[in-house]
């Protein structure tokens, strides 16, 4: 395994701010670290990437910019309320160059507040991806989705992903997201996490939410499971990824959680870098 650790991203302009707060993030808690980002998109600017691109060099990043052809699009239908950009992080193994052997799928809505490295070089143990599961105190998601999608694995988050690019070259097809949005679309209620549990759940290996895909609406779910010894000083000290799934965002006014408070001192500064940097402030 490389020491560089490879990064994706895929998303649109709309959640471009809140990427850059997620990027700072990881570099304020992953310090030493090599990090390649692969921004993976279909509509940014050469203006945004750019923005990107000078945030990364002031880490001392490495940056590939991936714009996604139409043509490649072209073979997956699209459900018009969610961007296509939702779907590439599936299709990575054939949008990355096969030099690239393994990436972390990181959403913009997220945080990092402890090292990445462990997942960069998790055991898969065979498995083409590993992702967590949002549980809740019982297992009644997992009972639901079974009926809903007929799947027998536990339901994965699509926010967080290792994921094996020679395995995902191989077995991960347009056509075979294609197959299934069109079978299935009156049942999809989050597609590219749907199809991602429907086609691919049984390669998947379960890695612990509460480090690596922390719902921050569920707190008191975690405290209550783990008997309250997952308090907001376990939290700090071991989750690495916290995730503001849901809304309202951190970035709304109206958000006021217990996990708003962090999302905003990144928020700030981010502010103050691209200040420094000459940008103008970003915009959520």
């Amino acid at each position: 395994m490389s020491d560089e650790i490879h990064l994706l991203v895929t998303l649109n302009a709309g959640y471009l701010a809140p990427l850059k707060v997620m990027l700072y993030s990881v570099h304020a808690n992953n310090p030493g670290e090599r990090i390649h980002l692969w921004l993976v998109h279909a509509s940014l600017t050469a203006a945004e990437v750019a923005s990107v691109r000078q945030l990364t060099a002031a880490f001392g990043w490495e940056l590939s910019a991936e714009r996604v052809t139409t043509d490649f699009m072209a073979g997956v239908p699209l459900i018009k309320r969610y961007p296509p950009e939702m779907y590439f992080r599936l299709l990575s193994g054939q949008i990355l160059p096969p030099t690239v052997k393994r990436v972390i799928y990181l959403d913009p809505d997220l945080l990092v507040i402890n090292s990445l490295r462990p997942l960069w070089t998790l055991d898969l143990d065979g498995h083409m991806l590993a992702a967590a599961v949002h549980r809740g105190v019982t297992k009644l998601v997992d009972s639901v989705n079974h009926l809903r999608l007929g799947t027998t694995t536990s339901y994965f988050n699509s926010g967080v992903l290792v994921i094996d690019l020679v395995q995902a070259r191989a077995k991960i097809t347009r056509s075979d997201i294609t197959q299934a949005i069109e079978q299935h679309e009156s049942e999809l209620i989050l597609p590219d996490q749907d199809i991602l549990n429907f086609l691919y759940g049984l390669e998947i290996l379960e890695i612990p939410e509460e480090i690596w895909n922390y719902d921050t609406r569920k707190y008191l779910v975690y405290q209550t499971r783990s008997l309250n010894q997952h308090d907001i000083h376990w939290v700090m000290a071991n989750t690495a990824i916290l995730h503001y799934c849901g809304t309202p965002k951190p970035w709304v006014p109206g958000s006021d959680s217990k996990f708003t408070g962090l999302f905003l001192h990144y928020q700030q500064q981010v502010h103050r870098l691209t200040a420094a940097l000459g940008q103008a402030p970003a915009e959520f």
